[in-house]
């Protein structure tokens, strides 16, 4: 964690005191980043996470170092069924106050080569998951609460090979929009997070070297994201300092020409 990030926590210090979190694909990259600043704030955090139970066990346990409560669960988010069974065991903690869909793929490729089985297996973990998770927990988050989605500025980018990633997250920025408005009677803020290029394993895995430096070149700050740099702009989006923000995306890619 940097200074600048520490003298920032200290300042916000506990602003999710006894607030309930759930993070989805929250073992790893990004969402780890996520669950350890909400529980940073005072938050309890729940992270469901698909298969590496212990990357999930490893932020259990650097949650506890910082003095919250966290609990990880195994659950496909696409699953209707894995989806009931975490939110049963949610229900158990007592009221959701601040849901974040962060659980995602990427798969890439020329058009020429893809296949439905790609686009059907992107669409049914960064759309149906969404929706599915969302579903579940919706009778049990809070009036007030937040739901904070993880979006990604490919939604409104133009890059060849990116079509059906892009489309999934097109889709998810239009539920963000829409449930907004629906939620509202209940003061439930409905948000998204679109980051940009960032250091994660999805990344490193998903660009070549040549093309890390070329983003790099087109980022107004000068360097690849990095988990927290998004994990800061989630926690604003689950205080109180977000409550008069609903239906927006905010990009944070470090003004990345995409």
């Amino acid at each position: 964690m940097t200074a600048t990030q520490e003298k920032s926590l200290a300042a916000n210090s506990k602003r999710l005191a006894g607030k309930l979190a759930l993070v989805t694909g929250g073992s790893r990259g990004i969402g780890a980043a996520i669950a350890l600043r909400l529980a940073s704030e005072g938050a309890r955090v729940v992270i469901s996470y698909a298969n590496n139970k212990e990357a999930a066990d490893a932020v259990v346990a650097q949650i506890e170092k910082l003095g919250s409560k966290a609990i990880a669960f195994k659950a496909n988010v696409s699953s209707k069924q894995d989806t009931e069974l975490l939110i049963a065991e949610m229900k158990k903690l007592g009221k959701i106050d601040i849901l974040v869909n962060n659980a995602g793929i990427f798969l890439g490729g020329p058009l020429g080569e893809a296949n439905l089985d790609q686009f059907d297996q992107l669409f049914s973990t960064n759309v149906r998951g969404v929706v599915a998770i969302t579903l579940a927990a919706l009778p049990f988050i809070k009036d007030g609460g937040r739901i904070i989605n993880i979006s990604s500025v490919a939604a409104r980018g133009s890059t060849a090979n990116f079509g059906f990633y892009s489309a999934t997250k097109a889709a998810l920025e239009a539920l963000t929009r829409c449930w907004a408005q629906e939620l509202g009677k209940r003061q439930i803020t409905v948000n998204a997070v679109a980051p940009g290029t960032t250091k994660t394993d999805m990344y490193e895995k998903a660009l070549p070297d040549h093309v890390k430096q070329e983003v790099i070149a087109k980022t107004a700050l000068g360097r690849v994201g990095q988990p927290a740099d998004i994990a800061d702009v989630v926690a604003f989006f689950a205080s109180a300092d977000s409550r008069w923000i609903t239906g927006k995306t905010i990009d944070c890619d470090g003004g990345l020409i995409f």
